[in-house]
């Protein structure tokens, strides 16, 4: 049985108080008093509130990058299986876009993720310990619109279905980056 860290257990407090308040008003100590953990045990594992935001959302990414390729999952599923995710946390994932900092922040650590998570998969796919320019710009514009795309979806600024916005998704990754993703 795996048990949580103080990590884990800081996101999911955050997470349970966002159900119910905007992002703004929450507190660290708020967070930090929700689980039973002292500010100074949350100062420890991160800066401030939207560190713990991106990195709660950056491990979710790498969770789903780390599935492609063992046992028959392909990109196509990661895309549905991502989707999913923001379908089942459309109102805490809102709530992050309207009551930050911006739209613009939580769209750029939503990007971040992503690149850091499709690197890494890219470098693991090849054995690069680098990739080269080319290659590392099309993940990063891949990327970034996909961020700003299911954003205005989660924001209901879209109205498709996940099955439309994965198949988008799908076909907008850029050709140079067809060999690693969309491999048969």
């Amino acid at each position: 049985m795996k048990r949580k860290n103080a990590k884990e257990i800081l996101a999911e407090s955050f997470q349970e108080l966002a159900r119910e308040k905007k992002i703004d008003k929450i507190t660290v100590k708020e967070i930090a008093d929700n689980c039973g953990y002292s500010t100074v045990t949350f100062y420890r594992q991160f800066k401030d509130k939207y560190d713990l935001i991106a990195w709660d959302y950056a491990r979710q990414a790498a969770r789903l990058m780390e599935q492609v390729g063992q046992n028959g999952y392909k990109w196509q599923q990661t895309l549905s299986d991502g989707l999913l995710y923001y379908q089942e946390q459309k109102e805490y994932l809102a709530n992050l876009l309207r009551h930050t900092s911006g739209h613009e922040s939580f769209i750029r650590y939503m990007s971040e993720a992503h690149y850091n998570a499709l690197t890494a998969y890219v470098k693991n796919l090849t054995g690069a310990a680098q990739l080269d320019k080319k290659t590392d710009m099309y993940i990063y514009m891949f990327c970034l619109g996909t961020a700003c795309l299911n954003c205005e979806w989660i924001l209901g600024k879209i109205d498709a279905t996940k099955e439309e916005i994965a198949e988008v998704l799908e076909k907008s990754v850029p050709e140079p980056l067809w060999e690693y993703l969309i491999k048969e």
